[in-house]
């Protein structure tokens, strides 16, 4: 190789010329040369398997096969969703008998125990009631609703992650993020909040430009977490299922429940385009999306990961919300006001307003009280429906947060409520879009710094729910009339 050679080298390699320089001044022409070719020979072949070329493709891989499957325009977008239902389904299924075992043993069995040991310690009975029928009652719903499909969805959501798979869903849907004005990239957070919003903030890190990643954290909340699911799902049980003969009651059910997480993610794409042409107004960024090499996950680093940094961090932090919201329950069934109790005052002010929406002052008392946790929402429902409808010989008592096993008993408990098909429709609805729980509004507030948008964060999500079950609610009205 002559002098004339080397220096025709483009300058991008001028690196790897200079040490070729260098060697050719210290060592022997034969082996100079043959180092030489050596070098180029690597280089030859790296770009015969890694460069595609007009005249002849790429020398085929595993990854690169698997690669035109998974990030195609025709099998890209069927394979993700399908992927994602699954894992969804399987959190769902899977999740039912752990959760009924802890129910079990934290309501049915630990429960009672420490009513009776708070009452034979002869502690008052207002006492026992605030602490173990409010407090204990309200961590544990939680702990049995919210562990389980935790314990299921991080793993599962951990090992595509592991495995290389979410970088090929960001891939697929950057240019649909990108149209809304949002970050390819925001595709990942919103998945992962379908597990929890508040993992879902936190995963919104991975974003680097402020302004992408604050839409990503404000729109996260429209994902339907796990604590949304199982009233998603009862209440679609009892109300749609119910209206087609019982061989389709499921498939309606579960179609009704896929629609309204299908609908989160419409709402996620437009207040994106909204904020990024209002508020947030600025540059789509630019970014290199690496996509690793397809690996076998590790299982014990991706069950630490998944079962201790989200699992039970996010777990902890909905346990130290809940618990003061369990006082919040039971003081407010118990503590009088005239001839009632402040619950009965309080619904029968907001009834007005419930029914406008398609809803009630139960549903509107129960939100704003399960603030600190969504798994709540349905005991709490319950409890307020027995109080105020006069219902006899249901729940354990006042202000004690219950659930039952048959749908069927459930519903003649709504019912007895005043509840109708236009209730359980807007009260799904509501169920996605309002507010985000008290363990992801303070996420959101550590991950911002900021008290502004920590309330954007919170009050948007509302605002949008009144107006659409008002809608909702007005257009059913005219129809029915």
């Amino acid at each position: 190789m002559s002098e004339a050679d080397v220096s025709a080298v483009p300058p991008d390699a001028s690196g790897i010329m200079e040490n070729v320089r260098r060697l050719r001044r210290q060592i022997p022409g034969d082996v100079h040369e043959l180092i030489v070719e050596a070098i180029y020979g690597d280089a030859a072949r790296i770009a015969d398997r890694a460069v595609s070329r007009p005249e002849r493709s790429a020398r085929p891989t595993l990854d690169r096969s698997l690669d035109h499957v998974l990030t195609s325009r025709l099998w890209g977008f069927p394979i993700m969703l399908l992927l994602f239902a699954l894992m969804f389904w399987i959190t769902i299924i899977g999740s039912n008998v752990p959760s009924g075992w802890l129910a079990d043993f934290f309501v049915g069995w630990l429960w009672p125990v420490l009513r009776e040991g708070f009452v034979s310690l002869g502690i008052p009975g207002w006492i026992t009631g605030l602490v173990v029928d409010g407090m204990y009652l309200s961590m544990a719903w939680v702990i049995s609703v919210m562990l389980p499909p935790m314990a299921i969805f991080f793993p599962l959501f951990t090992m595509l992650e592991d495995f290389g798979y979410l970088p090929r869903v960001a891939f697929n849907l950057d240019r649909l993020f990108k149209t809304v004005g949002a970050h390819g990239k925001q595709s990942m957070s919103t998945m992962m909040g379908f597990g929890c919003n508040a993992a879902g903030v936190v995963a919104t890190r991975i974003i680097d430009s402020p302004r992408e990643r604050l839409i990503a954290i404000i729109t996260n909340n429209f994902a339907l977490c796990n604590g949304r699911w199982p009233t998603q799902i009862l209440i679609a049980s009892i109300f749609i299922g119910s209206l087609v003969p019982a061989q389709w009651a499921g498939l309606i059910s579960a179609a009704a429940v896929t629609g309204v997480a299908l609908l989160g993610l419409l709402f996620t794409l437009i207040v994106s385009w909204v904020l990024s042409r209002s508020v947030l107004k600025g540059e789509v960024s630019a970014f290199s999306l690496e996509l690793p090499p397809y690996r076998p996950p590790a299982l014990l680093r991706t069950l630490y990961t998944s079962l201790i940094d989200r699992t039970m961090f996010v777990l902890w932090r909905a346990v130290v919300f809940a618990i003061p919201a369990g006082a919040v329950i039971w003081l407010i069934a118990n503590i009088p006001v005239g001839d009632a109790s402040l619950a009965h005052w309080l619904i029968h002010n907001l009834d007005p307003v419930g029914l406008a929406l398609g809803l009630n002052g139960v549903i509107l008392i129960a939100y704003v009280v399960a603030i600190p946790a969504n798994e709540i929402v349905i005991p709490t429902i319950l409890m307020l429906t027995v109080l105020v409808a006069g219902v006899h010989g249901v729940g354990p008592g006042a202000g004690v947060m219950f659930e039952l096993d048959s749908n069927g008993a459930t519903k003649e408990i709504l019912q007895a409520g005043g509840w109708t098909l236009l209730t359980a429709v807007n009260l799904m609805l509501f169920s996605l879009l309002h507010n985000p729980c008290s363990t992801t509004i303070y996420t959101i507030y550590k991950e911002t710094g900021s008290v502004k948008w920590t309330a954007v964060s919170t009050l948007l999500p509302v605002m949008i729910g009144i107006v659409v079950t008002f809608s909702v609610a007005f257009i059913w009205h005219q129809m029915a009339g």
